[in-house]
């Protein structure tokens, strides 16, 4: 009986034995595999990617990347985890935005990672879909028509909500968080100019709408999957519809309820006399899905991109009082001192505003980095070899950084630096790719600009705006322009 029992557990043993170290053998195996797939790399930049050992040094990841920027000869560096070549070198964005252009599409990894928000969005495709809504985006942004009905919304909402809310806050001493009033307000001009709704989000009183909550995690979500090195993981959670893929999927249905609902109703109403983006698109395109998919695409790159560099440019202000000062002398010179908006012509004469707003996305663009992917294999004029398929990157945010391209005070904010005599001089857009280049220039560009010196004019003339700094740097404390208010 002994016998038995012993050779019972002896054949257990063996079972577990062999099975334990047949584990251990494929778990060796699959861990030899992964080191040898695109994202593993034990270099000390992907390790500290990977660890987020930069974050001892580096208050984020835009400026450790431009140290590294700085600190490479060709001031392109390789990401190996994310299986990405990055730089801020104005020869390669060239290359890359213009004499290349066909080689360097946004690509199918970048639409797979936001399809779900953006569908077939003129942000997420190539080819003849991208250059239909680009000839079609071009001819209605560019028409007079809309240019003007969009300034006008702009000038109503800076009137009849902006400054009255600017008005409250300095008569209570309240404290104001800029970062969100300015995306309650690019939010609901946006949908102005878009849909033709208003969401009223700039009422802080009320809460923000509904669709507006969803349209900001949906976004959020989305750029959340291009932070993952291995995208194997968010698609694996979308099969199962689990964690933050789930919360995606949950906003983006809330989004889509909506503007179907927004393009019924606008088709039982009619369109043809209506100004917004949805109506002079309806003219043309008679797919509800793709209607969706582009006007949700301009909503998506108007709202973030304004709120943004408005947030940090009045964070530079509060710093830098001869720059305000210098922005009033010339707001009173040339607009006057009766209005309180300027119009549309006046705006096109303030050159130091103009210089001021351009410093400031120099320092803080509000899209950082922009990433395409390589077609087929290539090198750039400086030398790095591009691998088919290869996330390439240009950064925006280090090259505003860059000594031997903006001087040895490039980290300071001197609006002087863009003016010549007096006049706005721009500079080459791959040098300042902040609204791109080439055949992807920003369509929107003239609107953005317009919308932003619409609010600083209006704002700085009658405020000042000082930080809050035990609230965070979004935090202002607003109090009336002391030459001609009290306090």
């Amino acid at each position: 009986m002994e016998e038995v029992v012993l050779e019972a557990l002896r054949s257990r043993f063996s079972i577990f034995f062999f099975s334990f170290a047949a584990s251990f053998v494929l778990l060796a195996v699959v861990l030899e595999l992964l080191r040898c797939m695109p994202w593993w790399c034990s270099c000390s930049v992907c390790e500290a990617y990977v660890t987020k050992s930069w974050a001892a040094r580096f208050d984020n990841l835009c400026d450790w990347y431009a140290h590294l920027l700085r600190e490479s000869p060709t001031r392109t560096i390789h990401i190996h985890v994310l299986r990405s070549t990055v730089t801020a070198n104005p020869d390669n964005v060239e290359h890359m935005l213009r004499a290349r252009f066909d080689n360097y599409p946004k690509g199918k990894p970048f639409s797979a990672i936001l399809g779900d928000l953006l569908g077939r969005g003129i942000f997420n495709v190539d080819g003849d879909p991208w250059r239909f809504q680009r000839k079609m985006a071009s001819a209605e942004i560019g028409s007079t028509a809309v240019r003007f009905f969009a300034c006008c919304i702009v000038t109503a909402e800076v009137r009849e909500r902006l400054l009255p809310l600017f008005d409250a806050a300095c008569a209570g001493y309240a404290v104001l968080d800029l970062q969100d009033v300015f995306r309650r307000f690019a939010f609901d001009n946006m949908c102005k100019i878009s849909f033709g709704l208003d969401p009223g989000c700039l009422e802080l009183s009320l809460p923000v709408s509904e669709f507006a909550a969803a349209f900001d995690k949906a976004s959020m979500l989305s750029a959340w999957r291009a932070t993952s090195t291995m995208p194997i993981v968010w698609r694996a959670k979308r099969l199962l519809n689990r964690g933050s893929e789930r919360e995606l999927r949950d906003a983006i249905r809330l989004v889509n309820l909506f503007a179907k609902e927004l393009i019924r109703q606008r088709r039982k109403l009619g369109f043809s006399s209506n100004h917004d983006l949805l109506s002079r698109f309806m003219a043309c395109v008679d797919d509800d899905k793709y209607l969706r998919d582009i006007t949700i695409s301009f909503l998506l790159a108007g709202r973030d991109t304004v709120a943004s560099a408005l947030t940090s440019f009045f964070l530079l202000l509060s710093r830098h009082p001869d720059v305000r000062s210098a922005m009033r002398d010339e707001i009173d010179r040339v607009v006057g001192r009766g209005a309180s908006t300027a119009s549309y012509d006046h705006l096109r004469d303030l050159h130091y505003v103009h210089a001021a707003i351009h410093e400031s996305m120099r320092l803080y663009p509000p899209v950082q980095f922009d990433s395409k992917f390589c077609l087929d294999d290539d090198v750039l004029p400086d030398g790095t070899f591009v691998g088919k398929g290869t996330r390439v990157t240009y950064h925006a945010y280090a090259m505003g950084r860059m000594e031997e391209l903006w001087g040895s005070d490039c980290h300071e904010f001197r609006p002087q630096r863009w003016l010549r005599n007096g006049t706005f001089a721009p500079e080459s857009p791959y040098k300042y790719p902040v609204f791109q280049g080439g055949l992807r220039v920003c369509l929107g560009k003239e609107m953005a600009l317009m919308e932003m010196k619409t609010v600083i004019v209006a704002v700085v003339r009658q405020f000042d705006i000082d930080i809050d700094e035990r609230a965070g740097p979004s935090h202002q404390p607003l109090s009336r322009e002391k030459d001609k208010w009290s306090t």
